[in-house]
């Protein structure tokens, strides 16, 4: 399976019960428009992951994140708007410095309770509650998961 290779992270504040995500909300035709998700994006070809999420994060928020931990990945067979395949790095950003900017060309940036977010009072893609629960658990451990998409929905979840 070809796969466009992203990263996806999220920024804990210091006492780690809010997040930073960014809500879509700049252009209307974003597959993604109006949902709240955290930062990332595309690898470049030159990049690790950790590379990719680290200038990712000061691309989208304007900090360094000092601290980079692996959550899990998941493979996203059909999730692109065009069927694309996607494969995903998730990370936790627990350690962080700068001054977060409060949008940037795609969107929004908020402060969002964790609880907030596990409890579904945020707007989000509804199969990210799947895999949040394992991102932002208490005692994480490292999962790898398997969600394919149809006609812009998930179909199914799995992790190990």
């Amino acid at each position: 399976m070809q796969a466009i290779i992203a990263t996806l992270g999220y920024v804990l504040s210091p006492s780690s019960d809010q997040v930073l995500m960014i809500r879509r909300d700049t252009r209307p035709d974003d597959i993604h428009y109006g949902k709240y998700n955290g930062l990332g994006g595309k690898l470049s070809p030159d990049e690790d992951v950790v590379t990719g999420m680290r200038r990712e994060i000061k691309e989208e928020a304007g900090i360094s994140a000092d601290r980079v931990d692996l959550a899990g990945t998941i493979s996203w067979p059909g999730f692109g708007r065009n069927g694309e395949n996607w494969f995903g790095f998730l990370f936790r950003i627990p350690e962080w410095s700068g001054t977060p900017l409060s949008s940037n060309e795609e969107g929004s940036l908020h402060w969002v309770p964790v609880s907030d977010v596990l409890s579904g009072k945020v707007p989000m893609w509804e199969s990210d509650r799947h895999f949040l629960p394992l991102v932002f658990a208490a005692s994480p451990t490292v999962f790898h998961g398997v969600m394919p998409f149809a006609n812009g929905r998930a179909t199914s979840w799995s992790y190990t």
